[in-house]
């Protein structure tokens, strides 16, 4: 890629946010170092890193590899066997310090969730935590070795403090002493590493020992006395012994880490490359940018790309097309339009992909590989101030017309500008008819009435333009494919105050033909915007509906929650009455058993009317009472037409039963009430007409007929929900039993969603009865799967 085109394009700009992005020197230089790409696969596996990198990003956030550095000379030292100094070992031990923090944060928190392609280099690395734990226990600093390096080397640390203390107090006896009125000051300094004592000048004699300076005045002598030389000397010893010996563990470390330097190398060339794909991942997060689709066809489809340089909250996205239904692109319109920046967005995002960068657009936006990229724009929009003559720009055109071939993207700027318009349209006609018979892809922008009808009269080659509102003399920077622009310099001229006389005069040199073009280019720009304000309404008529269907599904949902507690609640109501009702059973029938004992029936009187006011009580409370019909009263039974065996209803109890003794005087007469015999009085009792039917399985009997009071004490529903799938299938089968000698058509069996569990068994259960012909789940109002309807043969 030619570097003139870099710097046109501001991708060197690029380049240097990219660098502030890496963190380590050998990280910065490798991002200097990017320049696109034209292999494919490569250009792929680049994206893919950055994209891998990118998610890590959102899922963990960010990591440092600040202490990465270029080991490459200590890594030569090594393999030639010399020792490194401490600074070395300390940046060895902090870079493999942070080794260890990236391979951390390269594992995955879950074996199950899928791998990526950064995988391998973090699996790669080698922290060597032996090492850098050893190095960082012997050296605490870049000045400093630890006392504890080695036994030696704290043996004579401890001689050295020991001396400094004899040292000491020997000097301190004769500052406190006899010497004191021969001093200056009565201090200990040093001088050539030696302990001295300041004397004053007229004293030198009366101090027996080496004078190691003196002031600048004279006045002062700094005389190491002859009580502690053997001591400087004995400390002067032990400093060399404690230099060689931190030479010697410098070695052995050196030694150690020796063993390594392959691990070394790799884990730096591992770092850096991931100190570069992790400053790729930041740029993207920073610019909110998408991985590219790419393609070998020429094919570019920016959906919504911004320019990466400019403020992304402002900035206006565009969409591009070039080289799927047209190769050449010529977009028009007045200036600060737009036109410039949409030519480098296309540009500059094609460089940054094929450098594995992301680009800031829509997702599935599509680029192409290019071989080259050349561009011809020099204008105030530049980075640096470009060729401005005719002459100047022509010599940059005929660089390209002789180096661009079908494997090129071709840009320019205002082309045929700077000289006679007419010849200047001529020219620019003529070099992209050039390019386009080439089959180039090719973006121009221009002023030039001629190249828009060119446009819009060959094949293959399409006009665009920027937006821009008269109204407001702002443009929208909004890019336009398939409508030619407007100039608008009338419009604008008038907007910004010149005479209407001068703008009339004007617009009489524009010959007919011209000024028709014009007309045709507002009549289409008037009709787009009608057309843009209609899709707009639509669209939002369609989010109107789509929010509706939201909340209507919502709704519906809401209901069937709230229709499935109701029935769960009466379910759980209906059971709790039943269970009371068999208590109140059990012990009204323990009561009449009492009966045989010769209890007293006036007792058995009384329990009765407190039973037949709780069941009243029950039917006010749950509204089961039914309200008496005016219009049909209840009929009333003849005394002499009673029989015995006759089916009556003993209304102030609502229960059926059968005659068993004839009415006496008084009208009284029992009542066999199932296992229950009621003493009642005839006005208290009232037909029963039941149905009589014929059944084959009962034709052995002589009369072939039954009653059907049995149909009359079965529920065509059986709730399941709460029994374990044992006592569901104990119940369900008496049920069922009931209910075909009841000769029910259907019953309805209520076993709930949940995991399907009582379901499956209730369906097996059914599939084994032969008198059941077949069953279904109930659909939607009758309980949906929560339902079962059998139907009986």
């Amino acid at each position: 890629m030619n570097q003139k085109v870099l710097k046109t394009l501001e991708y060197t700009k690029i380049i240097e946010i990219l660098v502030d992005k890496a963190d380590s020197e050998p990280g910065k230089k490798m991002c200097r170092e990017l320049i696109p790409d034209t292999d494919i696969n490569a250009i792929r596996q680049a994206q893919t890193q950055t994209k891998d990198a990118l998610t890590r990003l959102f899922q963990k956030g960010s990591t440092s590899f600040g202490n990465n550095r270029d080991l490459g000379f200590s890594i030569k030292s090594l393999e030639i066997g010399s020792a490194l100094s401490m600074i070395e070992l300390l940046k060895i031990a902090t870079f493999l310090d942070n080794v260890s923090r990236i391979k951390t944060y390269g594992k995955r928190d879950r074996e199950d969730t899928p791998g990526d392609s950064l995988d391998e280099l973090f699996e790669q690395l080698t922290p060597l935590t032996q090492l850098a734990n050893e190095i960082t226990r012997c050296i605490l600093s870049e000045e400093e070795m630890a006392d504890d390096a080695s036994p030696k080397l704290k043996s004579i640390r401890r001689q050295m403090v020991i001396t400094n203390e004899k040292i000491h107090n020997q000097l301190n006896s004769m500052l406190n002493g006899s010497y004191r009125t021969y001093l200056q000051d009565a201090v200990i300094t040093m001088r050539n590493n030696r302990y001295c004592i300041p004397v004053k000048s007229e004293y030198k004699s009366q101090v027996t020992g080496m004078v190691h300076d003196q002031s600048a005045t004279g006045s002062t002598f700094f005389i190491e006395p002859a009580a502690v030389v053997s001591l400087n000397n004995q400390l002067k010893e032990l400093d060399l012994q404690e230099k060689e010996e931190i030479e010697v563990i410098l070695a052995e470390l050196s030694a150690r880490a020796s063993e390594h330097t392959e691990e070394l190398a790799l884990n730096q060339k591992i770092m850096t490359m991931l100190d570069f794909v992790f400053a790729k991942a930041k740029l993207a997060m920073e610019q909110n940018a998408t991985e590219p689709l790419f393609n070998r066809k020429h094919i570019i489809n920016i959906r919504k790309g911004r320019h990466p340089l400019l403020d992304k909250k402002k900035v206006v996205p565009i969409d591009i097309q070039l080289g799927k239904d047209f190769d050449l692109l010529i977009i028009t319109g007045p200036n600060t339009g737009g036109k410039t920046v949409s030519l480098k967005t296309v540009g500059l995002l094609t460089l940054m992909g094929q450098a594995g960068l992301h680009i800031p657009a829509m997702d599935r936006s599509e680029l192409s590989i290019f071989t080259e990229v050349y561009a011809d724009i020099g204008d105030e929009q530049s980075i640096e101030q470009s060729l401005s003559t005719f002459s100047s720009h022509m010599k940059t055109i005929v660089h390209i017309l002789a180096h661009a071939d079908e494997h090129s993207l071709c840009l320019f700027d205002e082309l045929g500008a700077g000289t006679d318009p007419t010849e200047g349209a001529a020219l620019a006609i003529a070099i992209l008819n050039h390019l386009h018979d080439r089959g180039i892809r090719t973006m121009a922008t221009t002023h030039y009435s001629e190249l828009k009808i060119y446009a819009l009269s060959t094949s293959f080659v399409e006009n665009a333009c920027c937006e821009f509102s008269v109204e407001t003399l702002q443009p929208t920077y909004r890019l336009l494919i398939g409508i030619p622009g407007k100039s608008n310099a009338f419009a604008i001229s008038s907007k910004l105050g010149l005479p209407d006389e001068i703008i009339e005069n004007a617009k009489e040199q524009i010959s007919k033909e011209d000024e028709s073009f014009e007309d045709v280019i507002s009549d289409l720009e008037q009709s787009r915007v009608t057309i843009e304000k209609e899709r707009q309404e639509i669209a939002q008529y369609k989010e109107k509906i789509r929010t509706l269907q939201e909340q209507l599904q919502h709704k519906n949902e809401k209901i069937d929650q709230a229709k499935d507690k109701i029935l769960r609640d009466a379910n759980e109501k209906a059971r709790a009455i039943l269970q009371e009702a068999k208590e109140v059973a059990d012990e009204t029938i323990r009561d009449f058993n009492k009966v045989n004992s010769g209890a007293d029936i006036k007792d058995l009187e009384k329990k009765r009317q407190k039973v037949r006011d709780k069941i009243n009580e029950k039917n006010d409370r749950l509204s089961l009472k039914k309200e008496e019909k005016k219009s049909s009263p209840q009929k009333t039974i003849d005394p002499k037409k009673l029989k015995k065996g006759d089916s009556v209803k003993v209304i102030s109890m609502n229960m059926k039963g059968i005659v068993s003794t004839l009415p006496d005087a008084k009208g009284n007469l029992f009542v066999q009430c199932g296992i229950m015999r009621i003493q009642s009085n005839i006005r208290d009792l009232a037909p029963v007409q039941e149905e009589t039917i014929s059944t084959p399985a009962l034709s052995r009997t002589n009369t072939g007929k039954i009653k059907m009071s049995k149909s009359f004490s079965v529920s065509p529903e059986i709730n399941l929900l709460g029994r374990t799938v044992d006592e569901a299938i104990s119940e369900l089968d008496k049920y069922l039993d009931d209910a075909y000698l009841a000769h029910l058509p259907s019953v309805r069996v209520v076993h709930g969603k949940g995991t399907g569990a009582l379901r499956n068994a209730v369906h097996s259960h059914l599939k084994r009865l032969k008198y059941v012909q077949d069953f279904r789940l109930g659909e939607f109002g009758e309980g949906d799967a929560g339902v079962t309807i059998v139907t009986f043969k």
